[in-house]
């Protein structure tokens, strides 16, 4: 039944907002507008990110729209580390500061919005947050990248010679026999559902 899922058309963004003087952003998949008046998107977070928690504080987030030319690097950076040990945009180079005071990346997206919240909406796992723009830019023209895209052009694929699992989200790798049921991925928090044995 997950697999079906994957049909949806899904895209990968930069989740970012600002705590203080800490800042994080975290991988999503999930952005919609939801109205036009107020303009006002939807965006969904596990609850187990840090910039969850920051922007249930700040009440402010921008959204970075990849696009199909951006590195796994960025993926590895801003999906397969924790905020809450390490500085993700410290070394990460393409960024500036929105009207709001959020990092937002310069490069590797086609555009940025910002926005504040309006709701919050609890969702099992995950928390929608609703929020209404507060600015918005349109920075190339490269496509968007898609979950599909990503999957097909930018994510490795598994080393054949491993024995075990590889996570279908974000590749990584459990190396045993049995995988054992109640097994989160250390990357991007998915459950043992979501691994495949490698052949």
């Amino acid at each position: 039944m997950k697999k079906t899922l994957f049909k949806l058309t899904y895209g990968l963004f930069v989740l970012s907002s600002r705590d203080g003087m800490k800042d994080n952003g975290c991988i999503i998949n999930t952005v919609m507008q939801v109205t036009d008046t107020p303009l006002q998107i939807a965006v969904a977070v596990n609850k187990d990110n840090y910039t969850l928690q920051m922007i249930e504080k700040s009440r402010i987030f921008n959204i970075s729209v990849l696009s199909e030319d951006v590195p796994f690097s960025v993926f590895q950076n801003f999906g397969f580390q924790s905020g809450r040990s390490a500085d993700k945009f410290s070394q990460f180079e393409y960024k500036k500061r929105a009207a709001n005071d959020v990092y937002y990346l310069t490069e590797y997206t086609n555009a940025f919005i910002s926005a504040k919240v309006v709701n919050m909406i609890d969702c099992g796992t995950h928390m929608m947050i609703i929020g209404e723009v507060t600015q918005a830019l349109t920075l190339s023209d490269t496509p968007s990248v898609t979950y599909d895209y990503y999957f097909k052009n930018i994510k490795p694929k598994p080393e054949a010679k491993k024995k075990g699992y590889v996570c279908k989200i974000c590749g990584y790798v459990y190396e045993g026999d049995v995988l054992p049921e109640d097994f989160i991925c250390p990357l991007c928090k998915h459950p043992a559902s979501d691994f495949e044995k490698l052949e």
